[in-house]
């Protein structure tokens, strides 16, 4: 009683290492050079767009009206598309949230660096009940903030897809007296 003949245990073999070998090669091509890098976020330039300040001084109050204009660029260093969704800039002043603006959904194609030019209006009456707002205005400098988190997809090869989150927060000061952006510190983030 024969169980199987010697040539279809040779064709099972074969096919056998075959898969095993294309298992393996996606493995590693998913390791090394599909691997998932970090999308670097940068913000390029703040600048001042419209700046209309005054001093209600009987009142202890602040009038204020500011528009920035800040360029931001996302790099995508993986070799795929980085798919994002729908985000949000935000503008604040002492931890305080006082602009924002979306940042439609979209993708940013393999070794692409991708602008966005963004305009962001300050919410005046947020930023008026400050109360160290008069002090600041006084002392002639505006400290703020800009906070850009996008969040998306890497696809791998067509089916191993990896969620990622990169954010860039830049502080900053707007001098008053001569309506300039000066001292920018950013800090990036990136998590897989």
């Amino acid at each position: 009683m024969k169980v199987g003949s010697g040539k279809g245990r040779k064709v099972c073999l074969i096919v056998t290492g075959v898969v095993i070998a294309i298992a393996m090669l996606i493995v590693i091509l998913a390791m090394t050079v599909f691997k998932a890098k970090h999308p670097v976020t940068t913000v390029d330039s703040v600048k001042l767009e419209d700046f209309h300040m005054s001093l209600d001084i009987a009142k202890l109050r602040v009038d204020l009206n500011v528009t920035l204009d800040v360029d931001v660029s996302v790099k995508n260093p993986n070799k795929v598309g980085f798919k994002y969704s729908d985000s949000t800039a935000h503008l604040n002043y002492r931890e305080q949230l006082i602009g924002e603006v979306p940042l439609p959904a979209g993708e940013i194609s393999s070794s692409e660096t991708k602008g966005f030019n963004l305009t962001l209006t300050i919410m005046a009456d947020r930023l008026l009940s400050n109360s160290q707002l008069y002090s600041d205005f006084t002392s002639g400098s505006l400290p703020l903030n800009t906070f850009v988190r996008i969040s998306g997809k890497v696809s791998i090869l067509g089916f191993i897809k990896i969620h990622v989150v990169s954010s860039t927060s830049c502080d900053f000061a707007v001098n008053i007296s001569n309506r300039t952006v000066g001292n920018q510190e950013c800090k990036y983030k990136t998590k897989l």
